[in-house]
């Protein structure tokens, strides 16, 4: 017999009546056995329940901890996919911050070039005004030298006349 068909208790095996006959077994000695049979039984049914209350109490550990792996794994593929968010995010910002850098650093480029061309002009412009200047302090120097020249030839003119007044009064 299959063991799915057959289901032995510790009260069927108490409760069994065999036929007496004729030289049959010893009454006691079966009524013996059969109470160490269902006491065996009794032990091995209590122990299948505590076997089973284990393996359902495994079952559902094992149903839980399959259940925190699958949650474990979908956090890890959302920290995987935020890292991925958050990289790409970073990369787009620094781009963009590389961009208005390279901006920044182009109009302070052009800023510089253009104070560079007029502090050239000007300084131009200085450098012409003050070659202008010392060409005319040069005119004016030249101007009143030529006047303390025509004084000194005027001064050394009217000591000779003077000179030869004199002289012509005494002689």
């Amino acid at each position: 017999m299959s063991d799915d068909s057959f289901h032995l208790t510790p009260s069927d095996v108490r409760a069994q009546e065999f036929q007496r006959v004729f030289r049959g077994y010893d009454p006691v000695q079966v009524d013996e056995f059969k109470n160490r049979v269902s006491e065996e039984l009794e032990r091995l049914v209590r122990e299948r329940g505590k076997l089973d209350e284990r393996l359902t109490n495994f079952q559902e550990q094992l149903r839980a901890f399959r259940e925190r792996e699958r949650a474990m794994n979908e956090a890890l593929l959302a920290a995987q996919q935020l890292r991925v968010a958050a990289q790409e995010q970073a990369e787009k910002e620094a781009e963009s911050i590389l961009r208005e850098a390279r901006a920044d650093a182009l109009r302070l480029v052009g800023t510089a070039q253009e104070e560079e061309r007029q502090v050239r002009e000007r300084h131009e412009i200085l450098q012409r005004q003050f070659a202008a200047y010392l060409a005319n302090f040069r005119a004016l120097l030249e101007r009143q030298l030529g006047e303390v020249e025509g004084l000194q030839t005027h001064a050394q003119l009217t000591h000779q006349v003077q000179t030869e007044l004199l002289l012509k009064r005494h002689a």
